[in-house]
């Protein structure tokens, strides 16, 4: 059975890009090191990362099988030309249709809904992982119960402002402590279980 996976990277202060969608030193660590990140991907970019990110971050990325973006994400990398950096499967939560002649030949839906775009990525992805990008689509499926687990890789950056790791949800949302705390270079990897509410407590 597939789980959910909201991830990003981001700063110490839970942004994810500027106000401008510059994300200046996040991706820093995906070059600071000697091994390689994902084999046979070059087209997305020559990453080099610590051999501790590296043991981490690969099978993470290699388990993923279906990534959710929302059409923000999809319209500033054009959707990845309908070849995401980790999975087979692309699916976008969107408002506005598919760019008209857009990649004609891909397998890439969208979605007005995001639950029903999550149920059609899990039904993809089989038993491995759906991939939730963060910002307002994730923040919106982790508000709706649709995420278990909470994957943030945060850089020694401080942001001030720009666009937020959780978007814009409201309210608290309790997650257990974290099963992954690995320190890499110039970043650091954190998994949490999202809190699911226990039966009969009422919330």
């Amino acid at each position: 059975m597939s789980i959910v996976i909201m991830h990003a990277v981001t700063s110490v202060d839970g942004f994810i890009a500027d106000e401008h969608d510059e994300v200046g030193p996040l991706f820093d660590w995906y070059f600071n090191g000697d091994r390689p990140l994902i084999e046979g991907a070059e087209e997305h970019g020559p990453f080099q990362v610590s051999a501790t990110s590296q043991a981490y971050v690969r099978p993470f990325w290699q388990s993923i099988r279906a990534t959710i973006q929302g059409r923000h994400l999809f319209d500033l990398t054009n959707g990845w030309e309908a070849r995401p950096p980790a999975g087979e499967h692309l699916l976008v939560v969107s408002h506005r249709p598919k760019p008209e002649g857009w990649h004609p030949e891909a397998d890439v839906p969208f979605f007005t809904d995001i639950a029903d775009a999550v149920a059609e990525a899990k039904r993809r992805a089989g038993d491995g992982v759906v991939a939730v990008c963060a910002g307002d689509v994730g923040g919106q499926a982790l508000a709706l119960g649709l995420v278990d687990q909470v994957a943030i890789d945060i850089v020694p950056v401080v942001f001030g402002t720009g666009k937020r790791y959780f978007g814009g949800i409201d309210g608290q949302h309790l997650l257990d402590d974290p099963d992954v705390v690995i320190q890499g270079s110039r970043v650091l990897h954190l998994r949490f279980p999202v809190r699911r509410p226990q039966a009969g407590s009422g919330g």
